[in-house]
């Protein structure tokens, strides 16, 4: 599709509300039509449009070349779009599901995270990788892990997660501006989740911390679907006379700290809540930083609430392995009374 040919694809124009899909949809056509060399490759997201329907009509919109069927090989895919990359491209790579990363795991940190530093700067990777992630979806195993922190804690990789759909929206837009490789983890329970999209005002930088409530007596911080949990936790301690602030870490790697030190120097009190395991965490990370960082505001350890460290099990379990708002008000609790 020629420069003149993609302008000419409507994009998202004025403020609206939209699933956190949808919003991630409207975020890479606004790419696709901004920038020719914006190209999107993963399996059934043509006609089909991904399983989760994520690039609905992209194909129809911008032509098979722009939007590429895939064999189902992950580290083909990958090292496909490493070598695109090379060319001048800048490739969009569907992970169809969070457990079928792992094929394409050593593309991933050996090759993808490395060859910019190899080369002294000179080649940059501006890969992105979307992968939906995390529970809440009643699937077998492989379709609902949480992979995030293997990622984190490779150098020369980008880790973000959005929470709502108006970050959806930008952050997509941001990573594939980005001339470094950005795994972009998608909460797939909060796909259908309805939010509002400003297409008119971007919202701050891509790896910023924010605020999503006010509070006052202990602070709550996690990432992805995990922030809907913490935010109706809230209001249920609310109820009871507890007030809680609760923080969205939107970047994975690099974490912006500093609003969550600030936030744990008012409260003297934090909970880190994630779907994934708790052993070598980025909950651990998290705690690890915050005691070092801001030992002497705390009026309590930091706690975590994490899935447990076991595979993940058969649906009909998922309820009990997943960190909900109760296991959250729980920790509080402890904490609150230290």
């Amino acid at each position: 599709m020629s420069a003149d040919q993609t302008s000419t694809v409507a994009t998202l124009s004025e403020r609206t509300t939209l699933p956190l899909a949808r919003a991630i949809n409207e975020g890479l056509r606004a790419a696709m039509a901004a920038d020719e060399r914006v190209i999107l490759m993963g399996e059934d997201i043509g006609p089909l449009g991904g399983v989760f329907r994520v690039t609905d009509r992209l194909q129809a919109d911008f032509g098979s070349a722009r939007v590429l069927d895939t064999p189902l090989a992950e580290a083909g895919i990958i090292g496909s779009a490493i070598g695109l990359a090379m060319r001048g491209y800048r490739p969009v790579l569907e992970i169809q599901f969070d457990g079928f990363i792992f094929p394409g795991f050593n593309q991933i940190v050996t090759q993808l995270a490395k060859l910019t530093s190899r080369h002294d700067g000179r080649v940059p990777m501006p890969v992105v990788i979307r992968v939906p992630y995390g529970g809440h979806i009643g699937a077998v195993e492989h379709h609902q892990e949480s992979p995030e922190a293997y990622f984190a804690h490779t150098p020369g990789l980008r880790v973000v997660a959005p929470s709502t759909p108006n970050d959806a929206y930008w952050m997509i837009q941001q990573a594939i501006r980005s001339d470094d490789p950005v795994l972009f983890f998608e909460p797939k329970a909060k796909y259908w989740m309805k939010g509002e999209v400003d297409p008119t005002g971007e919202p701050g930088e891509l790896h910023r911390t924010r605020v999503a409530r006010e509070g006052r007596d202990c602070t709550v911080v996690g990432h992805g679907a995990m922030v809907t949990t913490l935010l109706q936790a809230a209001e249920v301690a609310q109820s009871e006379g507890t007030s809680l602030e609760v923080v969205d870490l939107r970047s994975l790697s690099p974490i912006d700290f500093e609003p969550l030190l600030a936030s744990v120097r008012k409260t003297g009190r934090l909970v880190v809540a994630q779907e994934a395991q708790g052993n070598a965490s980025l909950g651990s990370e998290i705690a690890a930083h915050v005691a070092e960082h801001a030992f002497y505001s705390l009026q309590a350890p930091v706690l975590r609430v994490s899935g447990y460290d076991v595979p993940f099990p058969p649906a009909r379990l998922e309820g009990i392995y997943l960190p909900d708002a109760d296991r959250v008000l729980e920790a509080v609790d402890r904490t609150m009374h230290y």
